[in-house]
């Protein structure tokens, strides 16, 4: 295909037709002009006539856009003028900071289609998953524009002596966050993870992924439009092995979402400027599925656990324990709703599943699929590129009989192919999901919802959905999100997601006396008297 055209292309079923997905009887040129480009582009902080590099529309392997590139000379600019605004930003009430986020929030959800088009154009995912990202980041908006000030109102401690001491424990911003964010769901890793750190007083450089930065530069804009002072938001784009280590040489606190190989990097380079760091890594994400499980609710979960986003999330699912006892329904009822997927390019709601956004993903879950076939694996629906779609669509996979040495089986595909294993007991299947060195997110379907929380309560991941494939988990923005072991460090939403941004400071205040011999006390007198104290403190079971 040259362009979209008014009707996306629909794939076939292997071995059957389906119908069209609808189309958005426009372009991608026509939906992102390039008037809109130049004027988000002017957003990027790069001095002088900087180098362009182009972007390509995954949905047709069009030039998309070329886009200005920073220098470190320019990440050094985008934090002085950052760092000159946050003062004055920092000094606002939190309400105020926060209420910038409220009127996001309705500016978002009111020109949603203007975004919607910018993350298709630029991931080639299909309109609903794209407005996964609007959903996430409204979500977030409201949370933090709502609840920011309890998070970082001062907070009356116990004192040293009762009554005697009084104890506030206060949250400062950071200063200035050096927030580096990924391709695959730009809206909510770029302005998603950048709203709390607003809320709580800090400015952001934000060096989004070149292929995506459209979508972090419009929610800049908007952002601004709802009163955000328009430095505390730079942008810098760049190689990411140039223009990543000059963001961390520079910022008072990283915020990273990427590979966990880059991750280990950007943590070093953080803890040897003794700054903080918060990582959202990989994954090789688990669901389970009991034998008490509802099989046709959990066949449906796991089309949108592991092909949602054409299988590009971090959170999306690429294992799927399966109870032996149930397997066979299981596996026959998730490829039937599987094969009936609708792949299509159209930038309108109606497709099921979209496009991979480069080559390079092509590439890895095509070498995953033929590698496992290969040595033994059995393809039970899709398994092959679409080239008569797009240059880089891939049928949504199902593998069955994956062995430990395929690279399938351990190996992050972050494409939509899932692999499918049999399991007796919930140990074992506890056991299987644990087994990798990742622990980001996981899923459990079972009819008996205490059950599935005891199963989910042994799960080694920082988040586990009950019957949901993971939007229950990420959604509930008034919890920690994150990962453990090579998953990652620190947590987004929630009181840490914004509270990572903060530096605790301790006021306390002494009155009457002081912590020390008084009153005519010497030393021994002083340490007896504190003695007893301590005794009737812990008598009295205060803390």
């Amino acid at each position: 295909m040259s362009d979209l055209t008014a009707d996306a292309v629909a794939t076939e079923r292997p071995g059957a037709g389906n119908p069209a997905a609808p189309g958005g009887g426009r372009t991608v040129a026509a939906a992102v002009p390039a008037a809109l480009v130049a004027r988000l582009a002017s957003g990027v902080t790069a001095a002088g006539d900087p180098d362009l590099v182009e972007t390509v529309a995954p949905l047709t392997g069009e030039r998309l856009a070329g886009l200005p590139q920073s220098t470190p000379a320019d990440v050094e600019v985008a934090f002085q003028l950052a760092r000159r605004a946050q003062s004055a930003w920092a000094a606002l009430p939190v309400r105020r900071r926060a209420a910038v986020l409220l009127r996001f929030h309705d500016l978002l959800l009111r020109r949603q289609d203007e975004v919607l088009d910018l993350i298709q154009a630029e991931t080639g995912k299909a309109r609903l998953h794209a407005f996964e990202e609007v959903l996430a980041v409204a979500m977030a908006a409201r949370h933090y524009g709502r609840a920011a000030h309890t998070y970082l109102k001062d907070k009356r401690r116990g004192g040293a002596l009762p009554v005697l001491t009084h104890t506030v424990e206060a949250r400062r911003p950071k200063g200035v966050i050096g927030h580096i964010s990924p391709w695959n769901y730009p809206l909510e890793l770029s302005v998603g993870d950048a709203l709390p750190a607003f809320a709580a007083g800090n400015a952001v450089v934000n060096k989004p992924d070149t292929q995506t930065a459209l979508t972090a530069l419009w929610a800049r804009e908007l952002l601004v439009e709802a009163g955000l002072p328009a430095d505390l938001w730079q942008v810098v784009i760049g190689d990411g092995p140039v223009i990543g280590p000059a963001v961390v040489e520079h910022a008072d606190y990283v915020s990273f979402t990427g590979s966990t190989r880059t991750g280990r990097d950007v943590a070093q380079r953080a803890a040897a400027r003794l700054v903080g760091a918060s990582l959202e890594l990989g994954g090789k994400n688990a669901m389970l599925v009991l034998s008490d499980a509802d099989l046709d609710a959990a066949a449906a979960g796991a089309v949108r656990a592991c092909f949602s986003s054409a299988g590009q999330l971090c959170i999306s699912i690429e294992r799927l324990l399966v109870h032996r006892s149930v397997a066979d329904e299981f596996l026959e009822r998730f490829a039937a709703r599987t094969r009936a997927l609708r792949l299509g390019g159209g930038l309108a709601y109606g497709a099921d599943m979209g496009s991979l956004v480069s080559v390079r993903q092509l590439e890895t879950t095509t070498r995953h699929v033929e590698e496992a076939v290969k040595a033994g694996a059995v393809v039970v629906a899709g398994g092959r590129a679409r080239p008569d779609l797009g240059p880089f669509f891939f049928e949504p996979t199902i593998l069955d009989g994956v062995t430990p040495e395929m690279a399938v089986c351990a190996e992050e595909t972050f494409g939509p192919v899932v692999s499918v294993y049999r399991f007796d007991t919930d140990e074992e299947a506890v056991a299987a999901a644990n087994s990798t060195p990742y622990g980001l997110n996981s899923s459990v379907w079972t009819g008996d919802r205490r059950r599935g929380r005891a199963v989910a309560a042994r799960l080694r991941t920082g988040t586990v959905n009950v019957n949901e494939a993971y939007a229950a988990a990420y959604g509930s923005v008034g919890s920690p999100m994150g990962g453990m072991g090579d998953s990652g460090l620190g947590r987004r939403h929630g009181a840490e997601g914004i509270l990572r941004f903060t530096e605790a400071q301790t006021i306390a205040t002494q009155r009457l006396m002081p912590i020390a011999p008084s009153f005519g006390l010497d030393d021994k007198q002083f340490a007896a008297v504190m003695t007893g104290g301590l005794r009737a403190l812990k008598a009295l079971r205060l803390r």
